[in-house]
């Protein structure tokens, strides 16, 4: 059947699947109950998964270029936050307010880890430094970002009372850490096993998007956004990719790095993770909004894959050719 539809990805299809099934057939009732508890268990064993798989030697290989690394974390959670409060600013007078929330919400979370790895290593970038890159902003994010969201979006999330810090810390820091810290017993486990880290991976992510989206719709969602609202959030969530694609290349260029570390800037600095958002929104915002409020974050996904498989095969031809760069 995908070789028919527009969109490739098998995951993309099982979340878009998951959102037309919790259209249709939302939890309600006791079966929510259960489901937030299946959710928040799933958000638990994500961010443990998560810490297993954080390498310290990964870590260390890739971490002398601190230039490159500042780099990187400055467009995660410099530029993209002013880019995301401009363009929440420009759409408020022509998209509902959950969607204003989201691509708020999107420009303030970390970057992804394997895509950015692999697009890095498909380009032809320094793989070393990408993993240090990406891990570095996946760590930092589980404590900024929900600073960032406080901030930036106080009154539209839950706020950081000291009921909230607690579920951030109970549900997304100390799994991840003892994840880390379990490394020595469950790391080679993890490697050996990549199909079921991918399951965890993948699996949580559309648990969540149906406990998410299921809440929505009984809160009406689909009442309050209309096609128009997803297209306007589609074009907006391309805008921003662009603008920090042209930024992340020229930006490397300008500082003085070579194309391995240029590559990994681009690939590294434009991501937004789906695997860390989806989960951290759960935590972050009412059950109610969740729903609408990962929408952007699910458009940006998508776009950015596409995008970015284009820029690394083309990445790749130029270092086919000598003294050339992609345009």
């Amino acid at each position: 059947m995908l070789k028919y539809l527009p969109i490739r990805d098998p995951y993309i299809m099982a979340l878009i699947s998951t959102v037309v099934l919790a259209s249709f057939l939302p939890c309600r009732g006791e079966a929510a109950r259960i489901f937030d508890v299946l959710q928040d268990a799933a958000i638990c064993i994500l961010f443990f998964v998560h810490g297993a798989k954080l390498s310290r030697e990964s870590i260390v290989r890739g971490s002398g270029n601190w230039r490159l690394h500042l780099a990187v974390l400055a467009c995660t959670y410099v530029m993209f936050p002013a880019l995301g409060l401009v363009t929440s600013t420009l759409a408020a007078g022509f998209l509902p307010q959950p969607l204003i929330v989201g691509l708020l919400f999107l420009c303030l979370l970390p970057s992804t880890v394997q895509s950015s790895i692999a697009f890095t290593a498909v380009a032809g970038g320094d793989v070393a430094a990408a993993i240090c890159s990406a891990t570095l902003s996946n760590l930092l994010g589980v404590f900024i970002t929900p600073v960032l969201v406080n901030i930036f979006l106080g009154a539209a999330g839950n706020g950081l009372s000291m009921e909230v810090v607690q579920t951030i810390i109970l549900q997304l820091l100390l799994p991840f850490f003892l994840g880390h810290l379990s490394r020595p017993w469950t790391g080679a486990f993890f490697t050996r096993h990549k199909l079921i880290t991918t399951m965890v991976d993948r699996g949580s992510i559309l648990l969540v998007v149906y406990t998410a989206f299921s809440a929505a719709v009984v809160q009406g969602i689909w009442h309050q956004l209309s096609a128009y609202d997803l297209v306007v959030t589609l074009a907006i969530s391309a805008v921003i990719l662009a603008i920090v694609l042209t930024v992340t290349r020229y930006g490397a260029r300008a500082l003085g790095f070579a194309l391995p570390e240029e590559i990994v800037m681009v690939f590294c600095g434009s991501k937004k993770s789906l695997a860390s958002g989806v989960p951290m929104a759960g935590v972050l915002f009412p059950a109610a909004t969740v729903g609408a409020v990962i929408i952007p974050l699910m458009l940006f996904h998508q776009i950015q894959l596409m995008a970015c498989a284009v820029l690394a095969r083309r990445y790749a031809d130029a270092a086919a050719v000598p003294e050339a760069k992609p345009a």
